[in-house]
């Protein structure tokens, strides 16, 4: 069973990724990325308040937890900060709807299939 991932927790990381790294946009979630050629795969999660209350933006984010879990948590991509941002969609999506969106926007972003060895992208 897939395991639990190293987490974002300050606030200057999540800017960070949002400034310098790509973006992919799907019906359920977006997707930051970051390479990071220092580290492992570092996961963060975020709801804004146009997602609804607190009780709709919890849902919401571990939706996203829990996919990232079943698709990263085997084997993760070395060498990745990954932001994943909770759409109105993503809390009443089709499970297997968000997690094929999860796994378009990693596609579109570049990072690496689950368990293929790290190959830093072009610039």
């Amino acid at each position: 069973m897939p395991g639990r991932l190293t987490r974002l927790t300050r606030r200057g990381e999540f800017l960070k990724v949002a400034s310098r790294g790509r973006k992919a946009a799907r019906p359920g979630l977006v997707l930051q990325a970051m390479p990071q050629p220092a580290g492992g795969l570092r996961l963060g999660f975020t709801a804004t308040k146009k997602i609804g209350n607190a009780v709709a933006r919890n849902r919401a984010k571990r939706r996203l937890r829990e996919a990232a879990r079943l698709m990263l948590g085997a084997a993760p991509p070395e060498g990745w900060d990954l932001v994943l941002v909770a759409r109105d969609a993503t809390g009443a999506r089709d499970w297997q709807k968000l997690l094929g969106d999860l796994r378009g926007a990693l596609r579109q972003a570049g990072v690496p299939e689950p368990g293929a060895p790290h190959v830093d992208p072009p610039a």
